[in-house]
């Protein structure tokens, strides 16, 4: 056999394994929407560790990380810092959400929104705002997978293909299975990940250089800006002080935003295993470590690959490894990219169903779970479109969608924590402040300071949010305190 049929044999095993827990998995549930959005609320703190680590850690932190590393130095630190900061409201933030969830049924994110501000308007905007962050997240998934395909295979499987064929697989067990599917081949995908992260990691930079320390060493001596904070921009410029701190703040303040990050809530089996859950989380950050350190290691290579977010795979073609090691590389780039992307697709046809067409049209259980399965591949189909024609940076990608996600925290912390908010008030937070995040996305130029787009939006969101609540008539108070005062019912029991 040639190398690269080899590496293909491996990719074909890998993926035969992942769609064989996916479907075992998926038959565990009941047949009802619960079952196929919640998995019955029966996750327990396996499955919870590796289904919030493998969905966070994907193929922006496994390819865009790495890439990151190589051509912008210090700023690729940026990721290490908002995941430890971005859990850590879940903490709180979960367990009412899950009580929540458990007394009232709510299964989504815009559930829990409606319950506390009534309004068939604003589960729609949720669900828009969350689908049109969800296109650029899934298709930074789908390329990721695609890249690492068509390099490993030198091109035999280019990478539209390689997308079609990685993403066959997880369409499979995501339709047959929901979220159940997702939990286990997530908790398979994220073994598999750091197996591959840890191992590369260590050996790239002592083939290469004799060691970590004495890599830096070296960079330090050759490209001493790459390790000066806040690094560089794609031109290659210093990246600015503001750009760096509201990349990492607009990134903490979306993370837990995420519908499929937030509605793992729902999947808890009790509030005990969500908050063990947030306290370990930190320690999958460490995942974050060799990835970095195979990017840093390009940087003094004699050759450049075709793309930063090519430098992974390009390292492991180019520094003599065997075909089988090759392949095993290969999954775990692909368990980064399948273990974030089966998650984003199962809630984004979630939300749409359930927060988009429910409040209108009375749906059966049975109903629902079709209509989910087909916006599946309706938004799987979308998403592939662009991942095959988008050049843009994995990380790019990732951080243009957390202009419009962070939009989602006000209205969140608002229906929780705040008694005197109001429906209108929310509504006219949610949409100005996506509509000046999605301004100055498309008018990067006018950026004051550099600041994310996503920041200038949550400024001009919460006094919008805050004057409108204050303006009109408050909620019946016995309805907001059924939201505000579940925290200290929930922590005494």
């Amino acid at each position: 056999m040639e190398r690269w049929q080899i590496i293909a044999a491996v990719i074909a095993g890998y993926l035969a394994v992942t769609l064989a827990i996916g479907l075992l998995a998926g038959r565990r549930p009941s047949h009802s929407v619960t079952g196929y959005v919640a998995a019955d609320r029966e996750f327990g703190l396996l499955v919870m560790y590796f289904v919030m680590g493998a969905t966070i850690f994907s193929a922006f932190a496994f390819l865009g990380g790495p890439g990151w590393a190589y051509s912008r130095g210090a700023a690729s630190f940026y990721i290490l810092a908002y995941g430890v900061l971005g859990i850590a409201p879940l903490y709180a933030i979960g367990p009412k959400a899950a009580e929540l969830g458990r007394r009232h049924g709510y299964v989504t994110q815009a559930q829990l929104l409606v319950g506390r501000f009534p309004s068939r308007a604003l589960s729609v905007l949720v669900s828009v705002v969350s689908l049109l962050a969800f296109v650029p997240y899934i298709t930074l998934q789908m390329r990721g997978a695609g890249i690492v395909i068509d390099a490993v295979t030198e091109g035999h499987i280019p990478l539209p293909l390689g997308v079609a064929v990685a993403y066959g697989v997880v369409l499979l067990y995501v339709l047959a299975g929901g979220v159940a599917a997702v939990g286990w081949t997530n908790c398979f995908q994220g073994v598999v990940m750091l197996a591959i992260a840890w191992g590369l990691g260590l050996y790239l930079p002592g083939k290469l250089y004799g060691g970590v320390r004495a890599m830096f060493e070296q960079i330090a001596v050759e490209r001493p800006e790459l390790l000066t904070a806040p690094g560089l921009t794609d031109a290659g410029t210093s990246w600015s002080w503001g750009a760096y701190s509201s990349a990492i703040l607009v990134s903490a303040i979306g993370l837990t935003m995420w519908p499929h990050i937030f509605m793992k809530s729902f999947t808890a089996r009790d509030d005990d295993t969500l908050r063990r859950t947030v306290i370990l989380f930190p320690t999958f950050q460490l995942f974050l470590i060799p990835v970095f350190l195979i990017g840093f290691s390009g940087v003094l290579f004699p050759r450049q690959p075709p793309a930063p977010d090519f430098i992974l795979p390009f390292m492991i073609l180019n520094t003599g490894m065997p075909a089988l090691v090759v392949g095993l590389f290969c999954a775990g780039a692909l368990s980064a990219s399948m273990s974030t992307g089966d998650g984003l697709l199962h809630a984004a046809a979630s939300i749409t169903i359930e927060d988009g067409m429910r409040p209108f049209v009375p749906l059966r259980d049975h109903t629902q779970r079709i209509l989910m399965r087909a916006l599946v591949v309706l938004v799987g189909g979308i998403a592939y479109y662009y991942a095959v024609r988008q050049g843009q940076s994995l990380v790019w990608l990732l951080l243009s969608s957390y202009g419009l996600i962070a939009q989602l925290a006000p209205p969140v912390v608002a229906a929780l924590y705040w008694p005197r908010a109001t429906t209108a008030g929310v509504l006219a937070g949610l949409v100005a402040g996506s509509a000046t995040a999605i301004f100055f996305f498309l008018n990067p130029g006018l950026q004051p300071l550099g600041l994310h787009e996503g920041i200038l939006g949550l400024v001009v969101h919460v006094p919008v949010l805050v004057a409108g609540s204050l303006l009109t008539r408050p909620q019946n108070e016995a309805h907001a305190a059924a939201f505000v005062e579940l925290r200290e019912r929930t922590a005494s029991l």
